[in-house]
Formats: structure tokens, sequence, C-alpha cells
């Protein structure tokens, strides 16, 4: 899997010490009890690892957006 960009947004509000939790992902906002994470992982292992410490957290998840990583020449 190539690298993607990743939006995941969760029910919540983070404090950036808890995001850190969710490398290689970092804090994008926080609005009406919602955050969100973006970033960009490099494989499917990086992914699914943040995916499972939300779950481990018993954080809801909201949404995933996914997007392909723009190269500039």
């Amino acid at each position: 899997m190539p690298e993607r960009f990743y939006r995941i947004t969760v029910s919540g509000t983070l404090t950036e010490r808890l995001a850190a939790a969710f490398e290689p992902l970092r804090l994008a906002g926080v609005d009406r009890e919602r955050t969100a994470l973006a970033g960009v992982c490099g494989d499917s292992a990086a992914l699914f690892g943040v995916l499972d410490r939300l779950r481990d957290l018993g954080l809801e998840l909201l949404e995933v957006e996914s997007a392909e990583v723009r190269r500039d020449p």
C-alpha cells in the first residue's frame, strides 16, 4: 500500500498530549465535541495501529477520509 493522507474524526475533544498517541497523525482541529486527526500513513500497518489505539481508548470513530499523497516535482 503506498503512502496515503488520512483525516480521521472521532467523537469527543482530545488534547495535544492525548493526540500525540496517534502518531503519525497529528491534531488537525476540534469542533463541537469532535476531534480531527490528520497526516500521512506510510502503510496499512500504520493506519491500523492508529485505529487500534482509538478502539483501545474507547473513542467513537465518526469518519475516515483518505486521499493520495501529492508530491510536487
